[in-house]
């Protein structure tokens, strides 16, 4: 029989790949560091290949390695599903949630979802984590995040349940040949500017759309990092985008530098919805999650 890690020594190589140090990989794994250090040698010897550069100051995952990596957080993602399938803990939802949320939607999400989930399950401890949408659909697919909560998944690997929608609003700047308007037609954008996030962000899929029915331009030598930039660089006439309907009603109550626009014949809107892995064994503990959050997004309007 071919040489097969054990769960423990899956656990020793993506500790060390996660702490680049021996030392403290050792101790998040309550192991001494010769220990652990053994135990990752005898994974790479069966295996014949190196997972790890090492020199005196630092060890870097090498290329197979990070192969390697994934294999190993989706082997043990998948062990931690059996036992949540075994474990009968439904009075807490599980008792443990990590749950990620980009920062265009949760801050503006979470003080509306949050609160009556914990009047119902007082002693359920969820850890948020915020990020790009695409990397925490990554986290989920491989175990490190439970579930999510945000724009509409383009994992296959997991299972979406929607939500609600939010309303796209167009945002341009306050000296703007538009500005004093309420609404503008798709076709009056031709050739204007528009400005959007980074990769990995549901939004630049949205303004790309609009700028391919409209003849607008996406401008490509500046990427925004956040909502708050973009808004800035639309205050500054550098360009016009796109703001999810959470994020204008919590930003742009008083603003007078940016001003909102309905699109009249645009009809496109951002889905949102929880997801997680389709073969975790808390599929009903994340549906109730849905099901509260759906709840939520009702109570803001978003439907």
């Amino acid at each position: 029989m071919p040489f097969r890690p054990t769960l423990r020594q899956l656990e020793y190589v993506v500790a060390l790949a996660e702490c680049g140090h021996f030392g403290k990989a050792a101790k998040r794994c309550h192991v001494s560091q010769p220990t652990l250090s053994v135990q990752v040698g005898i994974v790479e010897n069966n295996l014949g290949i190196q997972l790890f550069e090492r020199t005196s100051a630092t060890v870097q995952i090498t290329p197979i390695g990070e192969r390697f990596l994934r294999g190993a957080r989706v082997t043990l993602a998948a062990m931690s599903d059996l036992m949540d399938a075994v474990a009968q803990d439904s009075a807490a939802l599980g008792g443990i949630v990590r749950l990620g949320t980009p920062p265009t939607f949760g801050p503006y999400f979470l003080p509306t979802f949050l609160p009556p989930l914990h009047q119902k399950y007082p002693d359920l401890k969820i850890y948020i984590i915020e990020d790009r949408p695409a990397a925490i659909e990554t986290a989920v697919a491989e175990g490190t995040l439970d579930c999510g909560v945000g724009p509409s998944c383009g994992e296959p690997s997991l299972t979406f349940i929607p939500i609600g929608c939010e309303r796209l609003y167009l945002g341009v700047p306050a000296n703007h040949r538009l500005a004093q308007r309420s609404s503008v037609a798709v076709k009056e954008l031709e050739s204007e500017r528009l400005l959007a996030l980074g990769s990995g962000n549901r939004l630049l899929e949205n303004v790309q759309h609009l700028a391919k029915v409209s003849g607008a331009a996406v401008v490509d030598d500046y990427v925004g990092t956040s909502l708050d930039a973009i808004r800035q660089m639309v205050s500054f006439g550098m360009g016009c985008s796109l703001f999810p309907e959470l994020y204008a009603r919590a930003e742009f109550r008083n603003a007078d530098d940016v001003h909102l626009l309905e699109l009249t014949d645009w009809r496109e809107m951002r889905e949102v919805g929880v997801y997680f892995r389709a073969t975790a064994g808390r599929v009903a503990h994340f549906e109730e999650l849905a099901g509260r959050a759906k709840d939520a997004a009702l109570a803001l309007g978003v439907r």
